[in-house]
């Protein structure tokens, strides 16, 4: 082999050499961003369920700063064990796998606290629509009874259709509904249509659906009353005091 051959080999190795450590170095960067933009993305959709604006007076999005600020001034989390329904000591979400929440295993609740006293609950649900998982946050307030807010922030469903779950006018329905009443709770509906033309007396437990998209609105109601009993254990601790 020539001996320019051999050089030509050796510099394009060294490129290629370079080349790699460097984007395996810019990768490991973006990820750590990457990974703190997921944190707080999760926090403003608590937020969100929570009621608390999460938009400035120019519409848009609050600082990372200021999400954590709100964060640490009002709100802590515990980690419940499904099986027992009581606090597991010491955990926080970084400290429970995806597979133990995603099986129901572990459940994260975040209080609300203002001057020192919880006045609203929120928690991770989720489920199968039509075409995809939906994930949304659902804040009750202290009574355990009344839905303070919900959330749909992640989903591929049909734009207009069901994907209309993340619009304001549908996650609006929600706030003030009850899930809890004479001492037993509620199973939560989205009818198909309207409410009124179901119930024309009224239900405190059900929403209008979104018409052509039945088949999310079932499964939102499935998921959401799942989720719902999965917390039951813990949440009549509370209400028995």
């Amino acid at each position: 082999m020539r001996k320019g051959d051999t050089y030509t080999i050796l510099f394009a190795a060294a490129v290629c050499v370079a080349c790699s450590i460097l984007l395996s170095a810019t990768s490991a960067a973006l990820k750590s961003r990457q990974e703190r933009q997921a944190e707080i993305d999760r926090k403003i959709n608590v937020l969100k369920a929570l009621g608390v604006a999460v938009k400035n007076e120019e519409g848009k999005k609050i600082s990372g700063e200021e999400v954590e600020s709100i964060f640490s001034e009002h709100i802590s989390e515990v980690i419940i064990d499904a099986k027992t329904g009581e606090v597991v000591p010491g955990l926080g979400s970084a400290d429970v796998s995806k597979e133990e929440i995603d099986k129901r295993e572990k459940l994260p609740l975040y209080e609300w606290r203002d001057q020192g006293e919880v006045t609203k609950y929120v928690f991770p649900i989720s489920g199968k629509g039509l075409w995809s998982t939906i994930y949304g946050y659902l804040a009750l307030d202290s009574d355990l009874g009344t839905i303070a807010g919900i959330t749909f922030y992640k989903h591929g469903e049909t734009p207009g259709l069901g994907g209309e779950i993340s619009a304001d006018w549908f996650q609006q329905q929600f706030k003030g509904k009850k899930i809890y009443e004479d001492g037993k709770l509620l199973q939560f509906q989205v009818v198909k249509g309207k409410v009124a033309d179901k119930y024309p007396k009224g239900n405190d437990h059900a929403v209008d659906g979104i018409s052509g998209a039945t088949l999310t609105g079932k499964g939102v109601t499935q998921f959401m009353n799942a989720d719902l009993e999965k917390y039951e254990k813990y949440f009549s601790r509370i209400r028995k005091g």
